[in-house]
């Protein structure tokens, strides 16, 4: 049928391959062409920001709920409302295949004796929960999946459920996967923000979905995943977040090990992801695709006008129009000439790709690297998203991935910027028919019979030319927003074209020849005094702070050597500075002022992380969860009142040899 060719058009996977192996070439390595980024791009990700100080919350039980997700979207015709899943033995949900659906409804498992281990303050707040709810018994009983909304006895409330979508893993199609231990239990919204959340339950229980696992989640993996996800977005990058960790102490998992079982409760404003369009186009639900869509414009953007106009000059890294392009555009408009008309499902599909280019900008930018970018791993709102094996840099090397199963490095961080686009294309064939269709998209001939053979050929060459676009536009927003990032970072204000060339590129060269950790390279940055960069004997003593404890490292590196490349790099760095701040002790301490606000002192690095769950899982310890959290969500401060100094210090400081570049497997 033409739908099916359409999508296994040969001219579609061409556009892919020439894409994804351009954008690779161009990002392993800064070329010239990046010096000519700009200084700013606007970035509307969302990630969930404070609701202010003068409001003080909630109850759970007058915290505003809804169900927009299923009220909108086709639910599992086998159990098609709260009451048929709820009278049904629960293995008889599955796990199965589900078709003609985008969710099920589904009830957490119960949890016996559960431990509240941990609550984040800051998201607590940022839903609109009072401080204090923590304690009380109804909301350690909704974290742990022992109570829901839903009222049995009157069929009020919202019920939970869990969502339906495939994916391509490693780049091969994997079929439908879906919330295999991920119960979603309602959607709140904070009363002072009006932003909408969708509570979610990690480590519930089965799931149509589960497969062959047990829909359970470890101690281990619930405890990386509740303090990265708060440590995301207390760094300002995109990502869901992470309310509260309830150990399950009578859940005995099974993975390579027995372990004991835990729930994360998380939240963010979609959990929709590329993988719940790939699931509809791989089984030809082309009606439910444009419900999707349609569903995501009106649901989890602000609507069809908040999407960005058609850009009115070639995609650039250094234009205003590019950064901040014109919106406000009416529903039904077209706009562009033949053959790459824009009509409103191209400017969805814009504006996905604008969001996951701003937020891996941001994982480049702090050496994040998630580990696992499959398309299901991939959101709709350009969040950081499902964290199995993720990590910080130690040392920066760009080869560098946290998955020990990643043998072809797919996944590494230098890859990221290219893996995205890929999973971008993948979402650009599933809506390439909308998006191809042009102004006749909503013709009643076009939505109920699809696509007439003399259509076909206009419609593909119409989605090539937009995707092709869009593929140009991915690249512009991530270079500036990129750029802009690291012009922070290194404490610069003003732009310069040799900046990306000389400073950026350069410094990141030298930390990957000499070893040096990436995260401390930028915060002992800060307090380096022009002064003392005068004369080439002060540069190179300057040189020796950048150092691992140890000295200087990596094979044929030798310290006069290594001080001297430092050295050369921090002359040009105190030319652009003093253009910048001047060179008196007043703009030296302004500038490192502003460089520690974007310069973290903590991050979560994985030798922190695996000491924290050792010390909860082993040592039966409780405070270190609360500790490591208070740093995690004030990463850019000196120091923290965890009541212990020397420990805060210890895991700001040099990473134990043996502990770089650590890795973890995805199963968790």
């Amino acid at each position: 049928m033409l739908y099916d060719t359409l999508y296994k058009s040969l001219k579609i996977l061409l556009i892919s391959l020439i894409f994804y192996m351009l954008l690779r070439t161009l990002l392993q390595r800064p070329s010239s062409r990046l010096a000519r980024m700009t200084a700013h791009v606007s970035n509307n990700a969302v990630n969930g920001g404070s609701n202010g100080a003068s409001f003080a919350g909630v109850s759970l039980q007058d915290l505003p709920k809804s169900g927009t997700f299923t009220s909108n979207l086709p639910p599992d015709p086998e159990f098609p409302t709260p009451s048929a899943s709820h009278n049904a033995p629960r293995q008889d949900l599955g796990p199965r295949m589900v078709k003609g659906a985008l969710y099920t409804f589904v009830r957490p498992e119960e949890t016996s004796d559960p431990e509240l281990l941990g609550v984040s303050p800051a998201a607590l707040r940022d839903i609109g929960l009072q401080h204090g709810q923590e304690d009380t018994p109804d909301f350690k009983a909704l974290v742990a999946g022992n109570k829901t909304s839903w009222d049995p006895s009157t069929e009020n409330g919202i019920y939970p459920w869990a969502q339906c979508y495939g994916g391509y893993q490693f780049g091969s199609w994997a079929g439908q996967l879906g919330d295999g231990r991920a119960i979603s239990l309602f959607e709140s919204t904070n009363p002072s923000t009006k932003t909408r959340y969708e509570i979610q339950l990690k480590g519930a229980g089965k799931t149509p979905y589960s497969r062959f696992a047990d829909g359970k989640a470890v101690l281990r993996s619930s405890i990386r995943e509740y303090i990265v996800s708060e440590a995301l977005n207390a760094l300002h990058i995109p990502s869901t977040r992470a309310l509260s960790l309830t150990l399950a102490p009578n859940s005995r998992v099974r993975r390579e090990r027995i372990e004991p079982g835990a729930i994360v409760a998380r939240f963010a404003q979609s959990w929709l992801r590329i993988g719940t369009f790939d699931i509809l186009r791989a089984r030809g639900d082309r009606k439910n695709i444009r419900k999707l869509a349609t569903y995501v414009a009106e649901n989890v953007y602000s609507g069809w006008e908040s999407l960005p106009s058609i850009l009115p000059e070639p995609a650039s890294a250094t234009s205003s129009s590019t950064i901040n392009p014109a919106r406000n555009v009416p529903l039904e408009k077209i706009e562009g000439k033949p053959p790459g008309e824009e009509n409103r499902f191209a400017r969805l599909y814009r504006e996905i790709a604008r969001r996951n280019a701003i937020t891996v900008a941001y994982w480049q930018a702090y050496a994040f690297t998630n580990g696992v970018l499959n398309t299901d791993n991939t959101s709709l709102l350009g969040l950081s998203l499902d964290f199995g094996p993720f990590a910080f840099l130690d040392n920066f090397d760009p080869s560098y991935t946290p998955n020990h199963d990643d043998h072809m490095l797919r996944y590494s961080y230098r890859n990221q910027p290219s893996i995205i686009w890929w999973n971008l294309l993948r979402l650009g064939e599933s809506l390439g028919e909308l998006i191809g269709a042009g102004s006749r998209v909503d013709e009643d001939q076009f939505v109920t019979e699809g696509v007439t053979k003399d259509f076909a050929p206009e419609l593909i060459k119409r989605a090539e030319t937009i995707i092709e676009r869009v593929g140009e536009e991915y690249k512009a927003v991530f270079l500036a927003e990129y750029t802009r990032l690291m012009r922070k970072r290194f404490g610069l204000v003003s732009e310069n074209a040799k900046d990306f060339d000389e400073l950026f590129s350069e410094a990141l060269d030298t930390m990957e020849a000499l070893e040096l950790d990436f995260n401390h390279f930028f915060r002992r940055l800060c307090s380096v005094k022009v002064k003392d960069l005068e004369n080439e004997e002060g540069r190179k003593w300057v040189a020796g702070r950048f150092f691992h404890a140890e000295g200087v490292t990596g094979l044929g590196n030798n310290e006069e050597e290594a001080k001297a490349r430092i050295a050369k790099w921090l002359e040009r760095w105190r030319i652009r500075i003093q253009e910048d701040w001047g060179s008196d002790e007043e703009g030296d301490k302004k500038r490192e002022e502003e460089m520690k606000k974007v310069n973290p002192k903590f991050i979560p690095r994985s030798w922190v992380l695996d000491e924290l769950i050792q010390r909860v899982e082993h040592g039966g310890e409780r405070e270190v969860i609360g500790q490591v959290m208070e740093m995690a969500l004030n990463p850019f401060q000196d120091e923290w009142k965890t009541g212990d100094r020397k420990q805060e210090e210890r895991w700001c400081g040099d990473v134990p040899r043996g502990n770089r570049q650590m890795m973890c497997s995805c199963s968790s």
